[in-house]
């Protein structure tokens, strides 16, 4: 008898195995407590160095926020195209920074945590899901100061704000299924984490951030498939739906009904295929 078929007669499984995908989220959910508590740690932990502490996840988009303003809004001058600029550009770099963090720290999610990953036996996924998670504790922490802004530039608090809420979770949603693909790629090739600035760079600025896909598509003769591949961008979809919810000149827009079909299909595609996606790989990460 082969030790194996000694091993199964005996009840024996290979150490790490992956279970089916059922009992994997059997497992996640489980552990839903320390996922949250692993995501708010982290978020307390993240600026305790610095001497404004939690300040800098207001300061950081703000600041970008700034010189976004001066670059794009005075020297280039976008901001004489698009209606109520300083609104439209502080929602957008709000919204994308809340994705690029997202998928940054997915980027890191093993690497970044290789000892526990090696030392302890958990469904991995936790990882990438409670830092997509800290992401979003972070832009909920922010929104009261993308708020005020709103307030001062002249767009007070309407009914449809609250479609803010639905946008911002299928963005979520997306992120995290993003954030757990990245952290497969990243966890077989690391120098991946190396290269996403560079690449979240190049989708920021097709994403509409500091000027408006629909005013350029409509002045400029672009192919057919640029533009579809302009207005179907996932960041841009999520980018839009805020600013519709928020920002009073941008509902006399009339945002296509199509966004809302977009959102919902990059959030369930993404979330639940990078979802699958890094289950298929379990038994790989914490080796080598």
């Amino acid at each position: 008898m082969s030790l194996s078929e000694l091993a199964a007669q005996h009840g024996l499984t290979v150490s790490g195995a992956r279970p089916p995908l059922g009992a994997y989220v059997r497992q996640l959910w489980a552990r839903r407590h320390f996922i949250a508590a692993f995501a708010t740690a982290r978020l307390t932990a993240q600026y305790s160095q610095a001497r404004l502490g939690q300040l800098w996840q207001l300061m950081t988009p703000l600041l970008n926020a700034a010189v976004y303003y001066v670059i794009f809004g005075r020297l280039m001058g976008t901001g004489k195209h698009v209606e109520d600029f300083v609104p439209f550009l502080v929602t957008g770099v709000f919204v994308w920074t809340f994705t690029a963090n997202s998928i940054m720290a997915g980027a890191r999610a093993i690497s970044g945590n290789i000892g526990l990953v090696r030392a302890l036996h958990f469904p991995r996924a936790a990882l990438p899901v409670a830092l997509a998670l800290q992401q979003l504790q972070q832009l909920l922490f922010s929104l009261g100061a993308l708020a005020a802004i709103l307030v001062c530039c002249g767009q007070p608090p309407r009914a449809s704000w609250l479609l803010a809420v639905p946008a911002l979770a299928l963005q979520a949603a997306f992120n995290t299924g993003l954030s757990m693909a990245m952290a497969r790629l990243a966890a077989g090739a690391p120098d991946i984490a190396q290269l996403m600035p560079f690449l979240l760079r190049t989708w920021m600025y097709a994403s509409g951030v500091m000027w408006s896909i629909r005013a350029t598509v409509a002045d400029a003769h672009l192919p057919h498939a640029v533009v579809l591949a302009l207005q179907c961008n996932p960041a841009a979809v999520y980018i839009d739906l805020v600013r519709f919810a928020l920002i009073e000149s941008y509902d006399k827009a009339q945002l296509p009904p199509h966004v809302w079909a977009l959102a919902l299909g990059w959030g369930v595609l993404l979330g639940a295929g990078g979802f699958v996606y890094f289950w298929a790989a379990e038994e790989r990460y914490g080796r080598g």
